[in-house]
């Protein structure tokens, strides 16, 4: 298919079409049996995340190999199996036949005979592609953060009931939750090492990204096409960097408080990205999260090239105070303690517990815990983008904002002003 064939398909039907379409496919091509050997992959998204996130599912176990991959740009899928020829050429065995382009290449994908698919496309589609999955009966690896409005959290804790009633595995891209140090301060604030828990401070601050994806817009792509190529800078597709990116952070918070936030007010704004071709993302955000109990955890983050770094996590109790960030854990107070074993690598470890648990018929399924992550992200942007105060309830329960747009198909795309306090409305 060509790139910009023109493939009209309604925000609506873009849902239905795909629960539809998949669901004739599940009696058909089943997912993998519990106690088969071999592991066949499918890949939806095949840019450098697609190509790490793959890499690290065929290390982490024995016969475990790439078999179909898709992707909205043809040079991806290129790309892709390039790396792999060059560099793992045994764990790739994909024809021209289970390679698809386009928008509806997802749907494609999902019809070859497949144990296991991955989903690193831009976020925004992660919803409706995990649902189609699902659907088809495929397990699921997908990455964080699974939705960029509320809608889509929704989706997403649905789709994971589903995956459960159809006894499919879902593993989440957050690995930091199989990184040694984490797990072991985190048994012990779970254990009351910590005492009662007073507040926190989750911050991740450092630079702008300013290099990442191309630097101009070339005069035959369309406003989609622009969009989908610096889709890090529109949040639409990404959820803004809160979302995309500190959903780690956010994700730790909630593992160590064992909760989701239930309220939260923040601030941000846009200082260093003014020109437009930072899109419509902010590069600085703090938020005042509150979890139950009346714990305030403090979150400034920010993307913003030449400033002071700073990415460390601490939670404060009546019997002491936890420090971890992403090498390193401690406790000070009555029950110290710090980290000083080794460190397997987590990314190889999430894949081994997934495949694990597929060839074992084992419970795996990380949708509703990455799903309240995400939520807790885009609660901090919404509060941000309109200056009001947001309660958790209200989000899961009565908010409307959905940031699909009205069709997908190469052509215009009205852009978006970034939002001001006071004057963008809350939906």
């Amino acid at each position: 298919m060509e790139r910009r064939q023109a493939i009209d398909i309604s925000r609506r039907d873009f849902l239905k079409t795909s629960a539809v379409a998949t669901f004739s496919l599940a009696g058909l091509h089943s997912a993998f049996a519990a106690g088969s050997d071999k592991i066949r992959v499918g890949v939806i998204g095949c840019g450098g995340r697609g190509i790490y996130d793959s890499t690290n599912c065929v290390k982490s176990a024995e016969n475990v190999q790439i078999v179909a991959l898709a992707d909205v740009f043809p040079e991806q899928l290129a790309s892709f199996q390039e790396h792999f020829k060059t560099n793992l050429p045994d764990k790739i065995n994909v024809t021209p036949e289970t390679c698809f382009s386009g928008f509806d290449a997802y749907r494609k994908l999902l019809a070859c005979e497949l144990d296991l698919v991955i989903l690193t496309t831009p976020p925004h589609f992660r919803p409706a592609y995990f649902r189609a999955a699902i659907e088809a009966g495929k397990h699921v690896f997908m990455e964080k953060p699974v939705a960029v409005d509320p809608a889509g959290v929704r989706s997403v804790i649905e789709t994971g009931a589903l995956a459960d009633q159809k006894k499919l595995t879902v593993l989440a891209g957050t690995q930091m939750r199989r990184l040694e140090p984490l797990v072991q301060i985190m048994k012990r604030i779970r254990n009351g090492d910590l005492g009662q828990m007073t507040s926190g401070q989750c911050y991740r601050i450092g630079g702008g990204m300013t290099g990442w994806g191309p630097p101009q817009r070339l005069p035959e792509w369309s406003d989609m096409e622009w969009h989908l190529r610096r889709w890090l800078f529109y949040t639409w597709l990404s959820g803004d960097f809160i979302v995309e990116q500190h959903v780690h952070d956010l994700d730790l918070i909630n593992w160590a408080m064992n909760s989701h936030p239930v309220q939260c007010i923040a601030l941000g704004g846009r200082q260093a990205r003014t020109d437009a071709i930072f899109g419509d993302v902010y590069d600085h955000f703090a938020v005042e999260y509150v979890y139950p109990d009346d714990v305030r955890i403090d979150y400034k983050g920010a993307q913003i090239d030449k400033i002071a770094s700073r990415h460390e996590h601490r939670i404060f109790g009546t019997k002491g105070s936890a420090f971890f960030d992403f090498g390193q854990a401690s406790i000070k107070g009555e029950k110290p303690f710090v980290f000083q074993g080794e460190m397997p690598d987590p990314c190889l470890r999430q894949h081994a517990d997934q495949i694990d648990a597929i060839r074992n018929g084992k419970h795996l399924n990380e949708a509703v815990q990455i799903a309240e992550s995400t939520m807790a992200a885009i609660m901090g942007r919404m509060s941000a983008y309109t200056g009001r105060a947001l309660r958790w309830d209200w989000l899961m329960k009565a908010s409307k904002l959905d940031l699909t747009p009205k069709s997908y198909t190469f052509g215009p795309l009205p852009e978006q002003p970034v939002a001001i306090p006071g004057v963008t409305p809350l939906i």
